[in-house]
């Protein structure tokens, strides 16, 4: 009896270890202010890109880790889906906005990401970074607190052109 239960958490370990392994990802490849990203999920390759913001407002607060990611999917038809990843808890049902020279973008939130609202904006909100010089990421923590983090866009064309061959 003993064996077999150890022979069960054993074998239960193994399985979470190997669905860890597959989700830790590797650098592609790090192109200025964007890095590219990929690993195995269970449904198939996910490679990404990422930044961190180059300047965060309010200065006197925890802002916890910070990321803006846009992310393809091959193996679930998901192409350049931008996502926002706070570092804290994000308001229900508030909005976070990004500007891209004048061009705002509305985000719905989820505990501590953010989609854009309408789907159909990814093309063009992929445009805008390519385009543009930076981009300014306004949100409302579960607390209330007004935030904001510029993100350089330096790099970002050339680390989406790494992962656009994603398989």
């Amino acid at each position: 009896m003993l064996a077999r239960k150890t022979a069960l958490v054993l074998s239960s370990l193994l399985a979470s270890a190997t669905v860890a392994l597959a989700q830790t990802p590797s650098r592609i490849e790090q192109f200025n202010a964007w890095g590219a990203y990929s690993y195995d999920s269970g449904k198939g390759k996910v490679c990404y890109v990422l930044s961190v913001p180059a300047d965060k407002s309010p200065a006197n607060v925890d802002h916890g880790d910070n990321f803006f990611l846009v992310t393809q999917r091959p193996g679930q038809n998901i192409s350049y889906e931008p996502q926002v990843m706070a570092g804290y808890s994000l308001k229900g049902g508030s909005k976070v906005t990004a500007d891209i020279d004048g061009k705002t973008f509305s985000f719905f939130t989820k505990e501590k990401s953010a989609w854009l609202e309408n789907a159909a904006q990814e093309p063009a909100l992929v445009a805008a970074m390519k385009a543009g010089k930076s981009m300014k990421i306004s949100a409302v923590s579960a607390r209330g607190t007004n935030t904001s983090y510029t993100y350089s866009l330096s790099g970002i064309t050339a680390a989406l052109k790494k992962i656009e061959s994603c398989k």
